[in-house]
């Protein structure tokens, strides 16, 4: 939102009591000014909300410790996203969407002038090792804010209202600062509440975080990922303006990952990617990149006695075996989709 239109929110919201949007006014002005570097003036502004009233009353507009990080920094990973949108192999509906949210994003204030608001809730589906943390990063790092990841492992408590409680801090702390905020294995807390084997500690996790999603201003971009959409409580769904599936990689697509890291890396291999990607079967575009990686180790311990081809050669009969012991996949299909080059 343009500054005059925040301030006259502000003095508007003041005049009429209304306490929510002044607090939600106040959180978007700490987050522009930190947005700008200006952290001198974001603290001070931080510090005078944080001050009880003269009056006693309860402060309208406090901004928690919790919320200015002291207390939710151990429920947030901070990440420096790394990879770019122009190195991803999308779906190209995916990659549209993704560009138009960016783009949304980039320019929040022309859209603002007319009284709308970029989007900023995204659902990413798909099996793992596709994609969707890469996604989020990247995301990120086109818009050039922070990339926190959310710590299940800390946020999660076995006290009752706990977990819920975390998770408000979480919220909180990111309406401090435009980010992109990332929940991977998203089913984790949004779990269908029709379920009769879950908690009531759980549903009530549900029903705070669709509440928090819903309060996000559009500053902060949250992405949700999930390998398990069929255990979304339905109500997740509705929540998010984008819902992107990243599929696994057909054979193309794989072809054209592999060449994008061998162009990054800036080795020739020796052989076609269609070539190796028919022989990898069907992976992941995170097992590819593994298997690529393994390459450049061998490359690198072998120095240049070794043909890159030769060494492609002997990790594919590594990944062969490895396939034919992975549970799930019989050997005619491994053997169908892992001949050698």
């Amino acid at each position: 939102m343009a500054r005059s239109d925040l301030l006259i929110n502000l003095v508007k919201a003041g005049v009429s009591g209304d306490t929510r949007t002044v607090k939600r006014t106040v959180e978007a002005i700490v987050a522009e000014e930190r947005a700008k570097q200006h952290n001198v003036l974001a603290d001070r502004l931080e510090k005078v909300v944080e001050t009880p009233p003269m009056n006693g009353q309860s402060n309208i507009a406090r901004v928690s410790a919790e919320a200015s990080g002291r207390g939710a920094r151990e429920f947030i990973a901070e990440m420096i996203p790394r990879r770019r949108l122009d190195e991803l192999v999308l779906p190209d509906l995916t990659r549209l969407a993704a560009t138009q949210l960016i783009e949304e994003q980039q320019r929040a204030s022309l859209l603002r002038s007319h009284s709308l608001e970029p989007r900023h809730r995204i659902l990413l589906v798909g099996p793992p090792g596709n994609g969707k943390t890469t996604l989020a990063e990247a995301i990120a790092e086109s818009l050039a804010v922070p990339f926190f990841v959310v710590r299940y492992e800390a946020m999660i408590g076995s006290f009752l209202g706990e977990t819920a409680t975390r998770l408000k801090r979480v919220f909180d702390y990111a309406r401090t600062t435009p980010c992109v905020l990332f929940f991977d294995e998203f089913d984790a807390v949004g779990k269908e509440r029709g379920d009769i084997h879950e908690t009531g500690e759980i549903k009530r996790v549900v029903t705070s975080l669709l509440m928090q999603i819903d309060d996000l201003p559009s500053y902060v971009v949250v992405l949700a990922a999930t390998n398990h959409a069929e255990l979304l409580d339905r109500a997740v769904w509705r929540r998010f303006q984008l819902r992107l599936t990243l599929p696994a990689p057909t054979q193309k697509q794989l072809a054209a990952f592999l060449s994008s890291l061998s162009a990054r890396a800036e080795i020739k291999l020796g052989l076609g990617t269609e070539q190796i990607a028919k022989a990898l079967g069907r992976v992941s575009y995170s097992e590819a990149e593994e298997f690529f990686t393994d390459i450049l180790r061998r490359r690198i311990l072998s120095g240049d006695g070794r043909a890159v081809v030769d060494i492609i050669r002997e990790q594919m009969k590594l990944w062969m075996g490895r396939a034919r012991a992975a549970p799930g996949i019989s050997k005619d299909e491994s053997d169908a989709g892992s001949a050698a080059p």
